[in-house]
């Protein structure tokens, strides 16, 4: 089967999206707030703690209906 790695030709809209990045400079983990389940989350490779910052990204929509923070 054959599958293309052709690019999307179309541009993705995007936005300046809230994001948590790894705080050891090591890492280069991160994740979306609108994806993260707890208030101060931390990173799921390296396990340190996470810092909020904010990224120009293309719009994603969670449709998640487990979207509560604890």
């Amino acid at each position: 089967m054959y599958y293309s790695r052709r690019r999307l030709m179309v541009d993705l809209p995007e936005e300046m999206t809230t994001i948590w990045s790894c705080a050891n400079k090591k890492c280069n983990g991160w994740m979306r707030d609108n994806f993260v389940f707890l208030i101060q989350p931390i990173c799921g490779q390296c396990n340190s703690f996470m810092e909020k910052s904010e990224r120009m990204l293309p719009i994603l929509a969670n449709t998640s209906p487990n979207q509560t923070k604890h």
